[in-house]
């Protein structure tokens, strides 16, 4: 049954439009997982795993632990890289009129 776009008012296109990306995602997803156990299978008949062969997933770089950039005045045994979401104490500190210099390390 052929649709006839130009009898469809906005919405429904829109509608149509959100139903074709939903299936066009489901369809890639059902045919990458296929290639991933056909590749994961051809590995394991010949001895390896994926992991052998492509590397760890996720990709990106290895980041190893960071030192402590900068030091709680009040309790020094607390420390923070600079990276992620900043501890209480080093938000408490600038409140208080603190520079961030004032905690570096």
């Amino acid at each position: 049954m052929p649709i006839e776009l130009g009898k469809l008012s906005h919405s429904e296109l829109e509608a149509l439009a959100a139903r074709i990306e939903k299936q066009k995602t489901r369809l890639h997803r059902e045919q990458r997982d296929a290639v991933r156990k056909k590749l994961i299978r051809i590995a394991k008949d010949d001895g390896y795993t994926i992991e052998e062969l492509f590397g760890r997933r996720g990709g990106g770089k290895k980041t190893g632990k960071v030192a402590p950039k900068y030091r709680n005045p009040v309790e020094p045994s607390q420390t923070w890289s600079g990276r992620g979401k900043r501890p209480r104490w080093f938000v408490d500190a600038i409140n208080q009129g603190k520079k961030e210099s004032d905690l570096l390390i």
